[in-house]
């Protein structure tokens, strides 16, 4: 398994340009909320959602990346919760709104994506997920490792 550092390192030869950054500061974050409201709108098993009803897909994928985040740097890990309860509350907010939670979650996804696709244009270099899926785990990461840097703190 590679380190934090290597999937970090790899993961930014492909986020240098400033804007591509900017763009990535951004639009990560909201595909990582928008995914967790796909996860959120889809049906519990009801025997699942009798048992525990606060349990669901989204708060199941939250512990999953958690555990993964862990693996790589318990600091990071650490830190993501915060951004993760964030996430949480504004799916409840985008829940309540007149209309599905799947549909607000859908707009933004699509934005968010074509956000990316721009910066990676800008940038000139294909996504990293390209060349593994795993980085899609890592952008989150490398955004918080970016702000640990900042703060004079270590993560690995």
């Amino acid at each position: 398994m590679r380190s934090i550092d290597q999937w970090l390192a790899e993961y930014g030869e492909s986020h240098l340009h400033p804007t591509n950054k900017a763009l990535h500061c951004v639009c990560v974050p909201v595909i990582v909320l928008s995914v967790f409201g796909f996860l959120r709108a889809l049906p519990v098993p009801g025997a699942v959602a009798g048992l525990a009803p606060a349990l669901d897909w989204a708060t199941l994928a939250a512990v999953a990346a958690v555990a993964y985040y862990l693996a790589l740097s318990p600091a990071l890990a650490a830190g993501m919760l915060l951004p993760l309860a964030v996430a949480f509350l504004a799916l409840g907010a985008l829940d309540a709104l007149p209309w599905p939670l799947w549909s607000s979650c859908l707009a933004l996804f699509v934005l968010a994506w074509a956000g990316q696709f721009v910066g990676h244009a800008i940038e000139g270099r294909r996504p990293s997920f390209f060349k593994d899926l795993q980085f899609l785990m890592i952008g989150p990461l490398w955004l918080l490792a970016a702000l640990y840097r900042r703060l004079g703190l270590r993560y690995s």
